[in-house]
Formats: structure tokens, C-alpha cells, sequence
């Protein structure tokens, strides 16, 4: 079997990377700009600190913002009317996930024309040609949507969400500047920060995980648990660290996929519009309780890069517990709310359904029931 790795072609970190931005528009020779970004950051000068730049360059650019926290599919099909509109033969996305996963879209629908119901995309596509050329520009430390083949669209009319899967949706250049992510409010920043915690440790036990993603995956967790909540107290040090981290992990997860967690983080924003980085944080222990015994001594290595002393004079379950423990008391340190009180009663034989069906399930290294699914769920009301 063979173990396949996509990453960016080239991608730039540290504070002031984004003025790369016009080095590498200049040497690809594009034209205009196609810049999605979210009205909020449009709103707070964030997205102006790229367009400034593309300003004193003389590059021309459009805004599209039609985008909502959890992009729909609505988002998507009228940003690619507004694409083919514009005349712009490049994408720069400025944002999180939401602004990253609209943007991979539109471009694999730009060049995959037969895909333009934007549902035919779930799962792993067989499209045929690369997206329009993209540009990421990250402003949360989550989600990693700049090196990652996947994004996720929310179907409002079946209240669902789904995940894509395509190597084709690749961003030909990533720019992880913290600087772009000095703005985020403290609550966005523990969720997105919990978010990739969630991608790195589901990622180190997944199914598909191997010696190359393990490297990744270990790294991003030591540098998540030491930096997020430096992070959310707005330091340099700490935003450094998470827009490290976070890429880190997306270059792991991205290329063995994930679990359980996301399977359920999904259908829970689907179906209440949670934030997924809250979902994440919150699934995160009930479902590395569920897996533990599924993982060897896996847990072992979470619990150090975590920081937890003593795990090599520990019990499997001991340092299991550790694990689990560490997960629990970041999660709190940086505001996660350990409850959900808008799940039904009611709800819950859909919501576990939806979630066995997501597209990030077959990555859990354990099978899960029905019955134990609703369980996971009912623990959060």
C-alpha cells in the first residue's frame, strides 16, 4: 500500500509573509483577483491589510463576501456566478475555514463545470482538472483549510453538512502570517485552537495514520498545548505558535483523514449552527474516551507532547486517562463550554445517523453503534 502526501507547492510563515503575496502574483503572472473574504473581516480592516497591498502594486482585484460562518451551498453557486463575472483568473482567499472552503469550491466548480450543483462534490469527487489558482491566507489557527484537500459545504434544505475531498482543490501557495490572526477575538481563537488540537489528535489515531503524519501530528499537539492559551491571550508567542501548529496538523490529517469527533462536530453545527470549533473541543474527550481502547499506546505519546510528566512510569490506563485529562483542562483554561443545551431528546437518533454517515467516520479507529452515537450526543445536553 502506498501512503500518498499533498501539500501546498509553496507556502510562507512568519509575521509579514503576506507581502510575499504580490511577489508571487507577479511571478505567476496573473492578472486580477478574485478575493473571497467574509464580511466581518471586510468590516474590521482585516481583509484591507492584503488589499493594500495589491493597491500600491497596482494589482487589480473584486471582493466577493457571501459568506456565511458555515458556508452553504448557496454561498458557493453564487460565488461562482460572481467569479465568472469578474474576469479574474486567480482566487485569493482571506479568512477561516469558512472563506477557505467556499473559495476551494467555487474554483473546483470554475474548472469542473459539471459539478455546478455543488452537492455532486461530497465525498472524493472525481473531478478531472486543478482549481482555479489559490492563494490562502489564513486568519484563524484551526482549521488548516490552506494545506488541506478537503472543505465542507452546509446543504441548509437537508440540514446536513458534507465533506469534499479533492487533490485538486489544493491552494498552489499558503501564507501563515499570525499577524492576520492578531485581530481574532479570544473566544474564536480558543475554538479554531481547539479545532486543530481535535484535527491533530484525531489524526495521530485514525486508521490511516503513519509514520510521516505521526511526526505532524505529535509536533502540532506540543505546539497547540504549549501556545493556545498564549494565543487566547492575544501574545505574540502565542498566536506564533498556534498558525504553526495548526498548519502542522493540516499537513497531517489532511492526508489520513479523521473521525469520530468531526463525524458528530459536523452534524451538531449542521443541525444547531454550533461553531465547529466549539463542537470539536467538546467531542474531543467523550470520543478519545470511546476510542481509547482502540489505540495502544498511542495515548501515551498525546499525554507527553501535552506536557504530562511521569507517563513512561504510568498504566495503560493511567496514562490513557492522562491524555483525556490534559484535552479537558485546555479546553476549560480557554473557555469551551463542556454542555450544549440546544440538543433535543428528539433529535438525537437523526443527529447520530447524520453522523455515521459523514464522511470523516470511516477514519475512527473504532465501529460505533447507533446506540453508542446517541449516547455521545446525550452526553453533551
Amino acid at each position: 500500500m502506498a501512503n500518498r502526501i499533498s501539500l501546498n507547492g509553496t507556502s510562507y510563515h512568519g509575521a509579514g509573509a503576506i507581502k510575499e503575496i504580490v511577489t508571487e502574483v507577479k511571478a505567476h503572472g496573473f492578472n486580477k483577483a478574485f478575493i473571497a473574504s467574509d464580511p466581518d473581516l471586510i468590516k474590521f480592516g482585516v481583509t484591507k491589510k492584503v488589499t493594500d497591498l495589491l493597491d500600491e502594486a497596482g494589482l487589480p482585484y473584486e471582493i466577493y463576501s457571501d459568506i456565511k460562518p458555515n458556508p452553504t451551498i448557496e454561498n458557493v453557486q453564487n460565488g461562482v456566478k460572481a467569479f465568472k463575472a469578474s474576469g479574474a483568473d486567480y482566487i485569493i482567499a482571506i479568512g477561516g475555514g469558512s472563506s477557505m472552503d467556499t473559495s476551494k469550491a467555487i474554483g473546483i466548480i470554475i474548472t469542473n463545470p459539471e459539478f455546478e450543483d455543488v452537492r455532486s462534490l461530497e465525498g472524493v469527487a472525481p473531478t478531472k482538472n486543478p482549481c482555479v489558482p489559490t492563494i490562502a491566507v489564513p486568519t484563524t489557527a484551526g482549521t488548516a483549510a490552506e494545506v488541506t484537500i478537503n472543505y465542507v459545504i452546509t446543504d441548509v434544505e437537508k440540514m446536513r453538512k458534507f465533506v469534499c475531498v479533492d487533490t485538486h482543490d489544493m491552494p498552489i501557495i499558503a501564507v501563515v502570517d499570525p499577524e492576520m490572526m492578531a485581530s481574532m477575538p479570544k473566544g474564536l481563537t480558543a475554538s479554531t485552537g481547539m479545532d486543530a488540537l481535535t484535527h491533530a489528535i484525531e489524526g495521530y489515531i485514525t486508521r490511516g495514520a503513519w509514520e510521516m503524519t505521526d511526526m505532524f501530528h505529535l509536533e502540532a499537539i506540543r505546539l497547540i498545548s504549549q501556545n493556545l492559551r498564549g494565543a487566547v491571550a492575544n501574545t505574540k508567542e502565542g498566536r506564533e505558535g498556534m498558525a504553526l501548529g495548526q498548519y502542522i496538523a493540516g499537513m497531517g490529517f489532511s492526508n489520513v483523514g479523521l473521525g469520530i469527533d468531526h463525524s458528530m462536530a459536523h452534524t451538531l453545527s449542521a443541525h444547531y449552527d454550533t461553531p465547529h470549533g466549539v463542537a470539536c473541543a467538546m467531542f474531543l474527550p467523550i470520543a478519545m474516551e470511546f476510542n481509547k481502547e482502540y489505540t495502544g499506546e498511542r495515548y501515551r505519546e498525546i499525554a507527553r507532547a501535552m506536557g504530562v510528566e511521569g507517563v513512561d512510569q504510568m498504566s495503560q490506563e493511567e496514562y490513557r486517562q492522562a491524555a483525556i485529562d490534559a484535552v479537558k483542562k485546555l479546553s476549560a483554561d480557554v473557555g469551551i463550554p463542556a454542555k450544549n443545551d440546544r440538543i433535543k431528546e428528539e433529535d438525537l437518533e437523526i443527529l447520530a445517523k447524520d453522523a455515521l454517515a459523514d464522511a470523516c467516520y470511516p477514519g475512527n479507529p473504532r465501529e460505533a453503534t447507533l446506540e453508542q452515537v446517541i449516547e455521545m450526543f446525550r452526553m453533551l445536553m
